[in-house]
């Protein structure tokens, strides 16, 4: 059964506690409700509701006549018999103005519930939307780091690959002597730069690299090693650094500065 089937069949719960569907409609409700815990339970309260209706009619007081004209029969003489139609209890009647409260008090309380459910419902679609929202942003930022990796290799690859390709060697300096570097460079293409075992940043400190050249070194761009001292990342070669004499690492305070001020960690000359 489809859920719009369902949801028609439960809107029909009030009226079948007040007995008021046809013949035909009862019995496919009463077939529904037999497979349904949702349906049942509401048909169970949707009766409870009816049987109390009556308890709710207003208690209305005799007329204070009454009293006097029954004293006035006892005193008069012998008690008349009472007419049979007076004497034969008369069956409870609703009233069709009750009747009517009635099934609108149930169908309210049925649109209630049903107000209640779909509350649920959109709750349910809003927690689902927003864990696709989560996912989609989650997606979008793996793209967006998988597209800056492929740069990254196509960058390096273009450099690896040129054909005016130099290797430049870089050995520790005095005060990292156990650290290494190696420099590709491409005058059309760019830098490829790796290093290691360079010594642990200070604060407020940076590495900053430099293409030797005939005149004033020339700043390629800074550099962060990982914890364990390696670093690897790719420069534009600027404008005079084309045919350098060799690449330098100082450490220089963070942002970088125009020249070198600190002192040498690594240094090479071109071949």
């Amino acid at each position: 059964m489809s859920t719009t089937d369902h949801d028609a069949l439960r809107d029909l719960a009030a009226l079948h506690a007040l007995g008021a569907l046809p013949a035909d409609e009862r019995a496919a409700f009463a077939a529904h409700v037999a497979t349904c815990d949702e349906c049942r339970r509401e048909v169970r309260a949707f009766g409870a509701v009816v049987n109390a209706l009556p308890l709710s009619l207003p208690q209305i007081d005799p007329p204070p006549t009454l009293r006097a004209r029954v004293l006035a029969g006892i005193g008069g003489g012998a008690a008349r018999p009472a007419p049979v139609a007076a004497a034969r209890a008369r069956p409870w009647v609703v009233p069709t103005a009750w009747l009517s409260v009635a099934a609108l008090l149930v169908m309210g309380l049925g649109l209630g519930a049903y107000v209640v459910s779909l509350r649920h419902r959109v709750g349910g679609l809003e927690l689902r939307l927003r864990d696709a929202l989560i996912r989609l942003d989650r997606s979008e930022q793996q793209l967006a780091s998988a597209t800056l990796d492929a740069t990254r290799a196509q960058v390096r690859l273009a450099v690896l690959t040129a054909p005016d390709l130099r290797q430049v060697v870089l050995a520790g300096q005095p005060p990292a002597p156990r650290a290494a570097g190696r420099g590709f460079l491409s005058s059309s293409n760019g830098l490829l730069f790796a290093a290691s075992r360079l010594p642990a940043l200070p604060a407020g400190r940076i590495y900053q690299l430099w293409f030797l050249t005939a005149g004033a070194p020339i700043s390629a761009g800074l550099i962060t090693p990982d914890p364990s001292g390696r670093v690897t990342a790719a420069f534009d070669v600027p404008a005079g650094a084309e045919s350098p004499k060799g690449l330098a690492v100082s450490i220089e305070p963070d942002g970088g500065v125009p020249s070198p001020t600190g002192a040498l960690y690594l240094a090479g000359t071109t071949p």
